[in-house]
């Protein structure tokens, strides 16, 4: 990709987030018009509709500031705590240069290269392969990454992980997530709240209870008013949470894209991006790591029906943009073993699975890749199952 395009890209999914944050935020007040329906349908007999609309919203006026406020508190203890509350959630601990030198000069050469203050290291105790980003500005940026990832990839694709990372710190995107989740957080929470009073007030102790009827309320038109305010309300209140998740994963599944591209123009290595990728494929789960966290990570993974609620693209599509945008190769799968194949004299031998995928028995033709010849799938060059591994005349 070229740096013209790239930073483009940055810049217009930086203002596309703005918009997305600010209708996120903009949720907040539809919550708190959706309480005051409720509110104003149990508090006076059965006034018509269009009454108990106009009382609510003089509710939300009256309410806005006291809302606004409570919004920001929030974001101010997210602001101040958020380092300390993920390393909590995820047993994350931080390491030193002392403890592990390899890993820590290899973030920190990266930052060199680009002018870039070094971020914490913290590192998860964990067999899984993933990492992720996290902090709201300089004196807490934090890069986490797992034992199992640690001991998966070679140094050149811990590299590349490890700038996939700083590239979201640099565009500012681990700072938008921890708002997003904040803000999402308080619209779950609100919504939640809401549900449990209308609960309350329609199911007493009594059994179920509609909102007070007043005496001549059929004579003033009230009808159904009451009952429609509320059907309202409880549709205001699905409404803004599946929008505030939309939003989420809208800010998610962007941002990774450009993440992957950023790594490649920190290290110049899309290979080392893509075997890195295909390694952590279907081993980044972290059971213990709550869904906020699991937004930030280098992968998130889903399948079947949750994969419609995914907040990244899948491994498979991030691969398939940085082949054929940043000039990377699937990397070579390894010839078949003993073990794997059985008898050498056995025709009928199953073949080989390799890390990435089953590799072709021996003997057999490979099959020229995406946007690949099949006389440019033959020759000196090494070859994997998608077309040359290294491009004519050089290697990474």
């Amino acid at each position: 990709m070229q740096a013209f395009g790239l930073y483009t890209h940055i810049r217009a999914n930086r203002i596309r987030s703005g918009f997305l944050l600010a209708g996120l935020f903009l949720l907040i007040y539809v919550m708190v018009f959706a309480g005051a329906l409720v509110v104003e349908a149990f508090a006076y007999g059965e006034p018509p509709l269009d009454v108990i609309l106009a009382r609510a919203f003089r509710d939300l006026i009256a309410a806005f500031p006291w809302a606004t406020i409570a919004a920001l508190v929030w974001l101010f203890i997210a602001y101040r705590f958020n380092r300390g509350i993920i390393a909590l959630a995820t047993g994350a601990h931080p390491v030193t240069r002392a403890e592990e030198p390899k890993l820590y000069q290899l973030l920190e050469n990266l930052c060199i290269s680009r002018g870039l203050t070094m971020p914490r290291l913290y590192i998860m105790e964990s067999p899984v392969l993933n990492a992720f980003a996290s902090g709201m500005n300089e004196k807490q940026y934090a890069v986490t990454v797992t034992r199992g990832l640690m001991e998966a990839l070679d140094d050149q694709e811990m590299e590349a992980v490890l700038a996939h990372e700083l590239t979201h710190i640099r565009n500012g995107d681990v700072r938008m997530m921890v708002i997003a989740v904040v803000i999402a957080g308080v619209i779950s929470f609100f919504g939640e709240i809401l549900f449990r009073s209308l609960t309350r007030m329609s199911f007493g102790a009594g059994g179920i209870r509609m909102p007070r009827r007043s005496s001549n309320g059929d004579r003033k038109g009230g009808g159904g008013g009451a009952l429609v305010a509320i059907l309202i309300a409880v549709a205001l209140i699905v409404l803004s949470w599946l929008l505030s998740q939309v939003i989420r994963f809208a800010l998610s599944r962007a941002r990774e894209y450009l993440a992957d591209a950023g790594a490649v123009e920190l290290t110049k290595n899309p290979d080392a991006m893509i075997s890195a990728l295909l390694k952590i494929d279907g081993r980044g789960e972290l059971p213990s790591a709550p869904s906020a966290v699991m937004e930030m990570c280098i992968d998130n993974p889903r399948s079947g029906f949750t994969d419609l609620f995914a907040t990244h693209p899948s491994i498979a599509s991030r691969v398939d943009r940085l082949v054929r945008f940043a000039g990377g190769r699937m990397p070579e799968l390894p010839p078949p073993t003993k073990e794997a194949s059985g008898d050498s004299t056995d025709t009928g031998a199953e073949p080989h699975a390799g890390p990435w995928g089953t590799a072709l028995p021996e003997g057999s033709a490979q099959q020229p890749g995406p946007g690949q010849s099949s006389s440019q799938s033959q020759g000196s060059i090494p070859q994997g199952p998608w077309g040359p591994l290294f491009p004519p005349g050089g290697g990474r």
